[in-house]
């Protein structure tokens, strides 16, 4: 029986593409085990069970001197878990496993997947300076490399220099998640957004712009606040507390992704949001590597996004969706209430990005050259 270990300095149950690379896997008769930590807010996060997949996690660490010990043994705990279960291949699934995945691939039996799906910040330390030149090795060594956005796949190779195959895998659902066709919705419209609860992602401006629209329209947020966004939780609460729309903003903790989906499916339109100007390279590089907007075209929602060149000539033009300023709430209440004033067309565009995931944006399908080169 093939065995393959995954390793991920975080909750690899916070990103999709390894559940489902792993369901894959485990179904075609793999044994997988996953090597984690948990992350601040993101406990509740777990895959599914199978019985071809473990999972064992180390505790959440704060930032300092105990974290760095904590990351010291984290990698020696990799090594002990990969001598004991001797598996053929192991799965890195992001920068900071690095280091460990570099001494695991001198193991002569073992061969090496990298997966990032984020590029790492420029250093800023001894740490960063380590895991971007480990990174660098790591890719080096691999039998391939993952990368979620072609844009992104591009200086993937030029920083790291390497010269095996790198494959654009975008963060699409699997096809089991697709929701089935959806009946007419009637009463309250819910908009959803789920994922980290950001001011870049879910702007204050939302909120304004629900105070522009028919009282039946909600928002849901589900998710969790990040190590960054402390405390926004609580602002976005007390703003919609001063605009008295308090009653149509719920907040729901983060669940893990098989009960997300369901909820995504009681929705009536989803929220994938960018910043027109980003801050660094990832943000800059998102369709494909964001699952939000394919999560909810699963579910047969229409979607808003931001209006950016590349986020429009993948959702917009095609049909999935409409495009806004996100930090303009009357641009955002102009885009919800298109759905509202014309429902056919909500329902349009949600069927044709539910029909558009079946047809070949899921995982099933993307995955299908690293799976071969594994032997699945």
């Amino acid at each position: 029986m093939k065995r393959i270990l995954y390793i991920q300095y975080t909750n690899p149950a916070g990103y999709p593409p390894l559940e489902h690379s792993s369901r894959i896997l485990a179904d075609a008769g793999w044994r997988v085990l996953f090597l984690g930590t948990h992350a601040l807010g993101a406990n509740a996060l777990r895959f599914p069970p199978h019985p071809n997949i473990g999972v064992r996690y180390l505790s959440f660490c704060p930032a300092g001197l105990r974290q760095k010990l904590h990351y010291l043994f984290f990698c020696l705990w990799a090594l002990g878990w990969t001598l004991l279960a001797r598996p053929s291949w192991i799965y890195v699934s992001d920068a900071l496993a690095c280091p460990a995945a570099l001494l695991l691939s001198y193991l002569p039996w073992l061969r090496v997947v990298y997966h990032e799906h984020d590029a790492p910040d420029e250093p800023a330390g001894g740490l960063q300076r380590l895991v971007r030149w480990t990174r660098q090795q790591v890719a080096r060594r691999a039998a391939c490399c993952v990368v979620p956005n072609e844009a992104r796949l591009k200086r993937f190779q030029a920083e790291t220099g390497t010269r095996q195959p790198v494959f654009c895998v975008w963060n699409c659902p699997s096809n089991l998640e697709v929701a089935p066709l959806r009946a007419p919705a009637h009463g309250a419209f819910w908009l959803l957004y789920h994922g980290s609860i950001v001011p870049d992602r879910l702007p204050i401006a939302v909120l304004d712009a629900l105070t522009a629209l028919p009282e039946r329209v909600k928002l849901r947020v589900i998710g969790y606040e990040t190590a960054g966004s402390i405390g926004y939780v609580g602002l976005l609460l007390e703003h919609a507390r001063q605009l008295g729309i308090a009653h149509r903003l719920e907040f729901v903790a983060a669940l893990p992704r098989f009960e997300l989906m369901e909820w995504c499916r009681r929705a009536d339109a989803g929220l994938a949001l960018m910043p027109l100007r980003p801050a660094d390279f990832n943000q800059h590089s998102m369709t494909g590597a964001s699952n939000k907007a394919f999560d909810y075209m699963a579910s047969g929602l229409p979607i808003v996004v931001s209006d950016l060149p590349d986020w429009r000539a993948m959702f917009v033009e095609p049909g999935y969706g409409v495009a806004c300023d996100p930090q303009d709430a009357e641009s955002i209440a102009a885009s919800i209430r298109r759905f509202l004033d014309d429902p056919e067309l909500a329902r349009s565009m949600g069927e044709s990005g539910r029909q558009r995931i079946l047809a070949g944006w899921n995982y099933e399908a993307c995955f299908q050259r690293a799976q071969r080169l594994l032997g699945a």
